[in-house]
């Protein structure tokens, strides 16, 4: 056989957009190269192998391009033939395997990136192989590449909003994939303090797409720490006091104590239970670990839980199918399988076979049955059995399907409702035939002749008796407030209690109210407390027109004086005003009649007001004790006084005075006084 010195180079695999432009035959003859080829390169023996497949450049491109985009689109359902790119993944890991496992395996190949997509392609289990294969044979070329990536995520996580965060999401993301796979990966990143204290300080960004990515790597380097051929839990105690500190100094803070990494990371993932499970597993259980788990116990968020937990649907066997008789099950009737159906509706995790015990136990009532279960006061024996018992099926029993075939009673059937027309002639088929009609009796009548028809009307007669025997006011009397209803004796002497009460009281009242009124409005010293009043005439005419007592008198009078509201209400009441006025009162202002005011003098010039500065209006200006009028008659000594004390103080007083003078001349209608 002659030896091989090369193959045809491999063509990188396409993006994404590319592949989308390939026709599909051409998508299928490229499928058949890299298959032919990568099979090729697969039959070499271990030393042609290293020889030519190791050696050949084509090689590592495609597998790292396949790998990126797969890892792109690993989401996407493949296109093209199925068989045939399982197939192509099937190959590109046995190639990525053999090549790393050789001594000088292509540097592209010792990269986070490649084996980060290979972990999210080929899941954890052939991950953490290809990982563990680079970690023991080429850890030094492996090294500077996460270092590099180490130190690039520090950087742009601590700068925060000046950093590149788009950037950091995506490598973080990508990151997660190998960190999942790989525990020596996780343990490298948890080394030190950086790369936890840069994740908690970029937590603070209100970015929620690269806070979902940050606790995702944290959880995942902690639980890395657990996992391995040796569990580091020195290490990891030590980051969780580094993260119970963090959460301390936020909650002094003046930020929201829920809004922290810590917070959110013992809340929605079950980082707290897996390391105690996996700390108890090991045997290497310390108080110091213990303290520290309670402790971060106690950031969880209020009303928060763990994981939600997964809801597996499973098939319900409801028990439908051939009666059988096995284990004490008896046929199944339809009735009874109704039943099982309604308690399973609420507890779905309850086997058939288990429902029909409890509806033997409490003689198929749903009701019991489910106050029972949800009680939990069900018997021992009942407690004690499985509840996820199902009832056997038709190939697991053997013998007579049928053995007993005798007819079940039919359950209770819920009442039929009757009406009026039960047993009518209908349903005796007793009825003329020359009563049933289809549609309309006369379908040739219109409703005019309808209307017309006076043959079934009513006699007119017997409206109009019927109408006179009627009482529109033949109404039932009200007995709710009578004495033997209320439970109590009603005092019938007080005004307003009795209902026998008739109109005359009610005119009693209106007229010594209109006699009081009257009296109030002429004289209204007659309602005076005081024996001189008492003893006067008025007061005496007043009782006996009214027949009521002095003190009756007087305080009806005090009442008045201080509702105002009733005073309009008589008033109102008992007016007698027709429209005639024999005498109108001028509005128009006039001097103080002893020539005693000034300008702004009132009509009687005994007003108390006073104006600005606390002085009584119509009082003269100025200090001195001049009585004079400005418009007084002119060479008297007051009236230049007068005048000269309005020419002293006109500046102090401004305009006011000729403002209200012009009032009231507005008031007059601009007519001269």
């Amino acid at each position: 056989m002659a030896k091989v010195t090369a193959f045809p180079p491999l063509v990188p695999f396409p993006e994404a957009a590319w592949r989308e432009h390939i026709v599909p035959e051409e998508w299928e003859a490229c499928l058949d190269a890299w298959l032919s080829l990568a099979g090729a390169h697969l039959s070499l023996s271990n030393t042609d192998f290293a020889r030519v497949s190791a050696k050949d450049e084509s090689l590592p491109a495609f597998l790292t391009s396949y790998a990126e985009q797969t890892g792109l689109s690993h989401d996407k359902t493949p296109s093209g033939n199925v068989h045939k790119t399982r197939q192509l993944r099937k190959q590109s890991f046995l190639l990525s395997h053999r090549l790393l496992n050789t001594d000088h395996p292509p540097g592209s190949l010792l990269l986070w990136e490649f084996l980060a997509d290979l972990s999210k392609i080929y899941g954890k289990d052939h991950g953490n192989k290809v990982v563990t294969l680079v970690w023991k044979r080429h850890l030094p070329s492996l090294e500077p590449s996460l270092a590099a990536l180490k130190t690039s995520l520090i950087k742009e996580l601590d700068t925060g909003l000046k950093g590149d965060l788009k950037t950091a999401e995506s490598e973080l993301k990508r990151l997660n994939h190998l960190l999942y796979s790989s525990p020596e990966v996780a343990a490298f990143f948890m080394a030190g303090s950086d790369f936890v204290d840069s994740l908690i300080s970029c937590y603070k960004l209100m970015n929620p797409p690269l806070r979902k990515s940050i606790i995702s790597t944290l959880y995942l380097c902690l639980i890395g720490l657990t996992e391995g051929e040796k569990p580091n839990f020195s290490a990891l105690v030590d980051q969780l006091y580094s993260l119970k500190a963090a959460a301390e100094a936020h909650k002094a803070g003046p930020t929201n104590v829920n809004d922290s990494l810590v917070a959110e990371l013992v809340t929605e993932t079950p980082i707290l239970k897996q390391v105690q499970q996996r700390i108890e597993t090991s045997g290497s259980g310390s108080s110091r670990a213990k303290s520290v788990l309670m402790s971060l116990g106690g950031f969880r968020k209020a009303g928060g839980s763990s994981r939600p937990q997964r809801l597996i649907k499973r098939k319900i066997n409801k028990g439908k199918g051939v009666a059988f008789e096995v284990d004490g099950y008896t046929s199944v009737h339809v009735h009874r399988m109704s039943l099982v159906s309604q308690v399973q509706d609420l507890f779905p995790d309850l086997g058939s076979g288990f429902v029909v015990k409890l509806l033997d136990e409490y003689g198929d009532d749903v009701e019991q049955v489910i106050s029972h279960l949800l009680e939990g006061s069900l018997p021992a024996h009942l407690e004690s059995a499985d509840r996820s018992a199902e009832l056997p099926s038709p190939s697991q029993l053997t013998g007579d399907p049928a053995p007993n075939l005798a007819p079940h009673s039919t359950p209770p059937q819920l009442p039929t409702r009757h009406n009026i027309f039960d047993d009518d002639e209908f349903d005796q088929l007793a009825i003329d035939t020359s009563k049933l009609h289809f549609g309309q009796r006369n379908p040739e009548k219109t409703a005019d002749d309808i209307l017309r028809d006076r043959s079934t009307a009513p006699n007119k007669a017997a409206i109009l008796s019927a109408l006179a025997a009627f009482d529109s006011d033949d109404d039932e009397r009200d007995d709710t407030y009578d004495v033997a209803d209320v439970g109590g004796t009603v005092d019938s002497a007080a005004p307003g209690n009795n209902p026998e009460e008739d109109k005359t009281s009610t005119d009693v009242r209106d007229a010594q109210d209109e006699a009081l009124f009257r009296a109030y409005r002429a004289t209204p010293n007659v309602f005076d407390r005081d024996a001189a009043t008492r003893r006067g005439k008025a007061r005496l005419a007043l009782k006996e027109e009214i027949g009521m007592t002095d003190e009756a008198i007087e305080g009806w009078g005090l009442m008045l004086s201080r509702d105002g509201r009733q005073m309009k209400r008589l008033e109102a009441k008992f007016s007698t005003f027709t429209g005639t006025q024999k005498e109108l009162a001028p509005t128009s202002w006039r001097a103080s009649p002893q020539g005693s005011g000034t300008e702004d003098s009132d009509v009687d010039g005994n007003r108390n007001d006073r104006g600005r500065g606390g002085r009584l209006r119509g009082t003269p200006r100025g200090r001195g004790r001049g009585r004079g009028n400005v418009a007084g008659p002119s060479g008297e000594r007051d009236t230049e006084m007068a005048r000269r004390g309005k020419e002293a103080n006109k500046g102090s007083r401004a305009n006011h005075n000729r403002r209200d003078q012009r009032a009231r001349k507005m008031a007059r209608g601009g007519f001269p006084g």
